[in-house]
């Protein structure tokens, strides 16, 4: 008898959607229970509502939005894309190097599938949105994971960076700004992450997804800006910002000199032309929300609703003794970091099971995003107030005896 196992290339591929602690929280809710979710970046359930001209300009195209576009995206919708990476100052892009997808997701699949051979190597921050690191594994690449430094407000560590590299390596992916932490990178951390891609000839991979969340007045600062002579991968897209998450609106720009990566295009346009295009109708209300910037800008000052759970969330971990936390700057990430002897934890994932089971909150807990020490978990601060002062009440709560056995 055959059996249909899965495919070796899997077997070294960790992505954590379901695992104990997932399992147990539908368990939970099948019975009937209440779970205080924080667990997961998606706005739509905690009240957050994608702009009515957005929705009203989907509606009004769909019926012209029948049949597949051009593999790489319509033209209007790359058009304004160009316009944001000048606004950006992205240099060394045409419309021919924009990439619209089905959310970034699928693109940083696409743009590690084309670029990885066995045995070569990708420099991931740890700790890292995991989709980069089970990519880089899929591919048939190696993640090496690169600290960045709590004690640094989350920054990469250059020198660590430096010591990671080899003749196998690659790239490095900068999250700017950075899920699961919330950090923004101020342009001397990201000018000295582009010199040592330079001096190494390695591409970057730039995550900003986020880059329109930001908060006390801060700017973003793309590394594509900062890298005119080598290549720059940018990935962005309209699911956090414009609050569309579900729409699968995405886009990947290829930008600086592309003079030794022409090869590499070529296995971009093959991938992106194998899977025929991404949705149209999304595609078809980038130029309009690209138009609308400061959507969500009221969100983010202060207050806003995501500023003032900034600040209570920020405060409330501070308030809990053997928790600490780096206040995030932008995105609606907090890395909360325990005290392990306080608590005697020496499993992060049976933390994050304990609480659930006590207290019913889901959070993620820090091994999900590729760190290695058993100290830390992810808050998703976007629950409304009154719910993140429940969640933090019984927090409180549960640590104020909390022992891991």
């Amino acid at each position: 008898m055959r059996f249909f196992n899965k495919s070796e290339k899997l077997d070294n591929v960790c992505y954590d959607i379901r695992g104990p602690v997932m399992d147990e929280a539908y368990r939970m809710s099948a019975d009937g229970l209440d779970i205080l979710k924080l667990n997961i970046g998606n706005p739509a359930p905690f009240g957050f509502r994608t702009p009515d001209a957005i929705i009203d300009k989907m509606k009004s195209d769909l019926v012209d939005s029948e049949g597949y576009s051009d593999s790489k995206g319509l033209l209007s919708a790359r058009e304004a894309i160009l316009k944001y990476c000048e606004k950006k100052d992205i240099p060394g892009v045409s419309v021919e190097e924009i990439y619209t997808g089905n959310g970034v997701s699928e693109l940083i699949s696409i743009s590690m599938n084309g670029l990885l051979n066995p045995g070569d190597e990708v420099l991931v921050p740890a700790p890292d949105y995991p989709l980069w690191t089970a990519s880089v594994t899929m591919a048939g690449g190696k993640a090496v994971h690169y600290i960045c430094d709590e004690k640094a407000g989350w920054y990469p560590d250059i020198d660590d960076i430096k010591s990671k590299v080899n003749k196998n390596t690659r790239g490095i992916v900068v999250i700017n700004p950075n899920n699961p932490t919330g950090a923004l990178y101020s342009k001397d951390i990201l000018e000295r992450i582009a010199d040592v891609a330079r001096e190494n000839s390695l591409m970057i991979f730039a995550d900003e997804i986020y880059d329109r969340l930001v908060f006390d007045g801060k700017k973003h600062i793309s590394i594509a800006s900062l890298a005119p002579d080598m290549p720059v991968v940018t990935f962005n897209g309209l699911s956090k910002s414009h609050l569309m998450a579900g729409y699968r609106a995405g886009w990947m720009v290829i930008s600086g000199d592309k003079t030794n990566a022409k090869g590499y295009i070529d296995g971009v346009n093959l991938l992106s032309s194998m899977r025929l295009c991404s949705n149209v109708p999304a595609q078809s209300i980038v130029p309009i929300a690209l138009d609308m910037l400061d959507t969500g800008k009221d969100l983010i000052s202060p207050g806003g609703r995501i500023y003032e759970q900034r600040e209570f969330i920020y405060n409330a971990i501070c308030d809990i003794p053997g928790l600490s936390a780096v206040k995030p700057e932008a995105a609606f990430y907090i890395f909360p970091k325990m005290d392990v002897k306080k608590f005697n934890i020496s499993d992060d994932e049976k933390f994050a099971l304990d609480l659930l089971k006590k207290e019913r909150i889901l959070v993620t807990h820090g091994g999900g995003f590729h760190w290695t020490e058993p100290d830390h978990f992810r808050i998703v601060f976007l629950p409304e107030l009154d719910v993140l002062k429940e969640c933090m009440s019984r927090m409180k709560e549960f640590f104020a005896d909390y022992k891991q056995v």
